[in-house]
């Protein structure tokens, strides 16, 4: 009875959950069904809607594009108007210029019909006047007995005469014109240099004398054989000269800074009393550092007085050799720092670079300090030298330049070159060779004599003017001043000395008459 019971239960407890089911089913298929059919109704609504939204911006659309369209054409039409309206003005300005061109066409025309006809005339009237010309050269020729090449030939003639003669006078008012102003203007740049700028002059030596205080020291200093002599001759590269000269020896060398380091050795020497090889050694070392310094301190003394900065060491010491080495009696140092000066002075009244001046002056003549031991001339030594040591090429070109062996290249090199000749040919710098003056006076005078048409001439006043006497025959007061100008000329090119040389041309007329 029990199982019976709880089977049925069971049945009935399952038929029953399948209705429930059934029912649940059914339930949620209607609410679906309705839930579907409001969301049909609500997209129709939202489409339609859309299409009416559509068409309201549809039609917006089309209205603008029409006016856009509208306001396109409005602003096409009125461009379109102002460029007919260009065009037109263009049009009128065209065809204005084509009437005037007619119009210029037709008076050219007009003029070159004229000028044809002016030429056609002037033909005819050239024919008329060859006609009077030649009835008039055939008369002239009747009546002056010359024909037309005489009448050339006597015409070309008196031009000639009268072209030298106004090409003679305009030479001298050229050269005194500029001679006025540039002897006025160099003598004050000159003279101012030299006045600011003094130097003191030496002699021309290659011989040292040392005093002693006896005789008997020549024994002492020749030594047991010789043996002390040589060594000081060995040492220093010297000659030493021991004669009957009374309590003195002679130091002979070409060289001046041995010739000085043996000098000193030997003073130290007699001053000291002891001499013999291994003391010579010692006197001779300390002679020769003492030298050094003094080398060094004279190059140091020029770049300071010249004012000259930033020059190398070695080159400085190079200078200081100068204050051993002479030309012609003058000491080369003194005559550097002296050209130095004068090119300075020279190049601040001229507005020109005073420094590189005074730094060329200072170092136009280094290469004497090496002539003694190098070959070549002093000039290509110092233009090596310099470059070493990387010296500008406006001062190497001014120290090549200063004995004319190059062209100048600048204005401070021309200053150079005349400082040098300034402190070379100043009285009483040097010290000049009789046999060599002599010579050259010679040869001033037979430059001078050897053109046609001079008679003699003379070189006076220390060669540094030549007179010269011309036959009045031959050469006339025009042809006086060409010819001047060609013997300078030719004293320029044949001569070297030192500053200038007047030439001076006479021309002398005599007329004699005897009264009966």
């Amino acid at each position: 009875m029990p199982f019976q019971y709880i089977v049925i239960t069971a049945v009935i407890a399952a038929v029953v959950a399948a209705i429930f089911f059934f029912l649940g089913v059914t339930y949620r298929k209607m609410v679906g069904e309705k839930e579907i059919s409001s969301a049909e109704e609500e997209a129709r609504r939202i489409i339609n809607e859309a299409i009416k939204a559509s068409e309201g911006k549809k039609r917006e659309a089309l209205l603008e594009a029409k006016e856009e369209i509208l306001h396109n054409r409005t602003e096409y039409e009125k461009e379109e108007k102002s460029r007919r309206a260009d065009l037109q003005k263009q049009e009128r300005r065209l065809q204005q210029k084509e009437e005037n061109l007619d119009r210029k066409t037709e008076n050219i025309e007009k003029k070159e019909e004229a000028l044809a006809q002016k030429h056609a005339d002037a033909d005819r009237t050239q024919e008329e006047i060859e006609l009077i010309k030649r009835s008039q050269t055939e008369m002239l020729e009747r009546i002056s007995g010359f024909t037309v090449e005489e009448a050339k030939n006597y015409l070309i003639a008196q031009v000639e005469t009268q072209v030298t003669h106004e090409t003679a006078l305009k030479i001298k008012e050229i050269e005194q014109r500029a001679k006025e102003e540039s002897d006025q203007r160099a003598k004050e740049i000159v003279a101012t240099a030299i006045q600011r700028c003094a130097a003191d002059h030496a002699s021309e030596i290659t011989v040292s004398v040392v005093p002693l205080p006896n005789d008997e020291m020549k024994g002492r200093i020749i030594g047991r054989e010789g043996r002390n002599i040589r060594t000081i001759e060995t040492l220093t590269g010297v000659d030493l000269i021991i004669d009957d000269t009374p309590e003195a020896i002679t130091v002979s060398c070409f060289e001046p800074v041995r010739r000085e380091v043996a000098r000193v050795a030997l003073e130290k020497l007699i001053a000291d009393g002891r001499i013999h090889p291994t003391h010579i050694e010692e006197m001779v070392e300390k002679a020769r550092r003492e030298v050094d310094a003094v080398i060094k301190s004279e190059g140091e003394r020029a770049a300071f007085e010249t004012g000259v900065r930033g020059l190398h060491p070695e080159v400085q010491k190079m200078l200081g050799r100068l204050h051993y080495r002479t030309s012609y009696g003058q000491n080369v140092l003194q005559h550097s720092i002296e050209v130095s000066h004068i090119a300075g002075l020279m190049a601040s009244e001229l507005g020109l670079d005073v420094h590189a001046a005074k730094r060329a002056g200072l170092l136009h003549d280094i290469g004497k300090a090496l002539d003694h031991e190098y070959e070549g001339t002093h000039v290509s030594l110092g233009v090596e030298f310099c470059r070493k040591y990387k010296e500008k090429e406006d001062i190497l070109n001014a120290i090549q330049a200063h004995h004319g062996d190059v062209e100048c290249k600048t204005l401070v090199a021309c200053l150079v070159q005349a400082a040098d000749a300034v402190s070379a040919a100043r009285p009483g710098a040097r010290r000049e060779n009789l046999e060599n003056y002599i010579k050259r006076l010679e040869k001033l005078e037979e430059i001078t004599s050897s053109n046609p048409g001079v008679e003699k001439s003379y070189a006076i006043q220390a060669g540094r003017e030549v007179r010269v006497m011309v036959r009045p025959e031959q050469v006339s007061e025009d042809q006086m001043v060409i010819l001047a100008r060609e013997l300078a000329k030719r004293i320029e090119d044949e001569l070297e000395y030192p500053g200038q040389i007047k030439v001076h041309l006479i021309r002398e007329t005599k007329v004699v008459e005897y009264a009966k």
